[in-house]
């Protein structure tokens, strides 16, 4: 049964009916369904803000999944860095140095990757740029590796030429001297055999029966293989490469020809005494880009310690008297 309320009226002094107009009823209608609209726009707005749905809670997850794989990936492009710097260091100041090569300049590396502080740059990026920086930063790793693998095939090069150079350098005797006692005059001056008068002598003389082999002290070319009329006689010049070449004079007979490959022990003649000279020997000389220079240097292929020793003395008290 519904209800039905009174309200006293104080102008006719008695208890009336209370009627409630239709335009009132109507307000409080739309006035409670706008409040029960907005209440729960405000609740579903709080529920948005503060309660993730499931899939944001999975789209979290794969987040924070990714942004710590970032993190160790990072950490190991930062330390890769600093040992691809370590290993650009040891190429410019060790293994080139070794191979006398000039290192390579580092703006040369510059050209191909930048060079950035990767660690301290993820602090600043935002979500959006953690795949970019990551791949920037294993580019800029890879760029690096790259040169520097073709750096290491440039040194395998110089390893190689090196091992060519040092079997063409001059390392032994160019004749056999076992007992080191056929060396009879040293590089300095030594008074001419002829005129008397001091001179010159540009190389070492090596005492020797007629007919004594002669060895090419290293790898090289013949360019001169007989007489030329500047008092050497029977003579061998043997371009070495790399700025070296070295002279065998007075010889009985020449067994190589101009052209010629020869390496390092082989026979190119036998001793003799042609040419200015006063008696069979080997006159041995050594250029260094054209500059004469004692040979006496070049003989640590053959001779211990102890006896490179005792030569260095041998020829530096040797006769003053040359025999060319």
């Amino acid at each position: 049964m519904k209800k039905i309320k009174y309200y006293y009226n104080t102008h006719t002094l008695r208890y009336e009916k209370l009627v409630t107009p239709l335009h009132v009823k109507l307000l409080r209608f739309f006035g409670f369904i706008a409040t029960a609209l907005v209440t729960a726009f405000i609740i579903v707005a709080l529920a948005f803000r503060f309660i993730p749905s499931p899939q944001a809670k999975i789209t979290e997850m794969k987040y924070d999944k990714m942004k710590e794989n970032y993190d160790m990936l990072a950490s190991q492009a930062s330390t890769l860095q600093q040992q691809i710097t370590i290993l650009e260091k040891r190429d410019n100041q060790v293994y080139r140095s070794i191979f006398e090569a000039n290192p390579l300049p580092d703006s040369a590396r510059i050209k191909l990757t930048e060079k950035k502080n990767e660690v301290q740059k993820i602090e600043a990026i935002n979500d959006e740029q953690l795949g970019n920086e990551l791949a920037k930063t294993l580019n800029n790793i890879r760029e690096r590796v790259n040169y520097q693998f073709a750096s290491y095939n440039e040194i395998e090069k110089l390893i190689k030429n090196q091992g060519e150079k040092l079997a063409c350098i001059p390392a032994i005797q160019p004749v056999s001297n076992r007992d080191l006692d056929r060396i009879a005059s040293g590089f300095g001056m030594r008074i001419d055999p002829v005129y008397g008068t001091p001179k010159m002598h540009k190389g070492l003389d090596f005492t020797a029966p007629r007919g004594t082999p002669i060895y090419a002290t290293g790898n090289g070319t013949i360019e001169i293989a007989g007489e030329t009329g500047d008092g050497y006689g029977k003579h061998v010049v043997i371009n070495h490469g790399y700025g070296y070449e070295t002279l065998y004079g007075h010889m009985y007979k020449v067994k190589v020809k101009p052209g010629e490959k020869v390496k390092r022990g082989e026979v190119i003649g036998w001793v003799g005494s042609s040419g200015k000279s006063t008696g069979p020997h080997c006159h041995y000389e050594v250029h260094v880009n054209g500059q004469e220079v004692d040979p006496v240097y070049f003989f640590y292929n053959d001779l211990t310690p102890e006896q490179f020793d005792r030569i260095l003395k041998i020829a530096s008290t040797g006769s003053a008297k040359s025999f060319d």
